[in-house]
């Protein structure tokens, strides 16, 4: 396990250096802060994957508390975001965070740099207070409602037709997600890629569910969309690509088939082509908790 891929533990981060592959000289920062979903679980094995599958350095970075333990209640928090001086992509899993403006400005300076960002599942919501609105604004979604009952309905994914040629899409197959489905109206100028049906359970064999969920209308009739694509300007006058999914919980990651849609995306996001079929195969073994406040591992 040792020898298995290099990693470089900070005080309060987490560095991968990334092997050889098509990524080698990138680097790639992931963003880990939200009270639910497992983010610092999830995206250390994201980053693990894109480092030592394909190449990419990769930085994870934490809410912490005053001990310097993982802490993703802490919503002011952000270990090291210096990091952020040098990312040539970012993705975030974030919720409701009030970061200080000296934290903010290192976010703040690397998307007005024009790099791609990918936010997953709770960064709709990323911020709130005075930093509230960027997920509609950037990821083009904020926080609306669960569609699906929560804990109680898992998601398909359903590859939408005008987008199955997309090169995120590439091999990308059987996307499950135990995470229920967000409701979602990504705007205009958005390129819807899957949408998500509400199963009847939390079974991945489960059937779409045909309950209604307002008068007259099922469900699942249209169902909403779950991964989108879009263009943000910032006030630098750079434009970022926009990869959003609302799936993205660590027990959602183990679906490979979305594991392969966020690494086709970073390629896409960095304007790099996308593999074949892109290996997202486990660098250790990983068996994430489920999902649900305060349920983080303590210290």
């Amino acid at each position: 396990l040792l020898t298995a891929y290099i990693a470089k533990a900070a005080d309060d981060h987490i560095v991968y250096q990334g092997k050889a592959g098509p990524g080698k000289g990138k680097h790639i920062v992931l963003l880990t802060g939200d009270e639910e979903y497992r983010g610092e679980e999830g995206l250390p094995m994201m980053a693990k994957i894109l480092s030592q599958r394909h190449g990419f350095k990769c930085t994870v970075l934490f809410s912490l508390n005053d001990k310097g333990e993982i802490d993703p209640n802490n919503q002011k928090s952000l270990s090291h975001p210096k990091a952020l001086d040098s990312a040539d992509a970012i993705i975030m899993l974030l919720r409701f965070r009030t970061w200080p403006d000296e934290v903010y400005k290192h976010f703040d300076d690397a998307c007005n740099r024009g790099i791609p960002v990918l936010g997953l599942r709770t960064s709709t919501h990323a911020f709130r207070g005075k930093l509230g609105g960027f997920g509609k604004r950037v990821l083009g979604e904020r926080w609306v409602s669960h569609w699906g009952h929560h804990k109680r309905e898992a998601c398909r994914g359903v590859i939408e037709p005008s987008a199955k040629d997309d090169p995120i899409l590439q091999a990308v197959t059987d996307v499950f997600a135990d995470s229920d489905v967000y409701e979602a109206y990504p705007p205009k100028d958005a390129k819807i890629l899957m949408r998500g049906l509400v199963l009847e359970n939390m079974k991945p064999d489960s059937k779409p569910s045909t309950r209604e969920r307002k008068k007259g209308r099922g469900i699942n009739d249209p169902a909403m969309a779950v991964a989108w694509t879009r263009k943000h300007k910032w006030p630098s006058g750079k434009t970022s690509p926009i990869f959003t999914t609302t799936m993205g919980a660590a027990t959602d990651l183990q679906s490979e088939g979305l594991r392969r849609m966020i690494v086709n995306a970073v390629f896409v996001g960095l304007d790099m082509k996308v593999p074949e079929k892109a290996n997202v195969d486990y660098v250790d073994p990983y068996k994430p908790l489920f999902y649900g406040f305060n349920t983080f591992r303590k210290g």
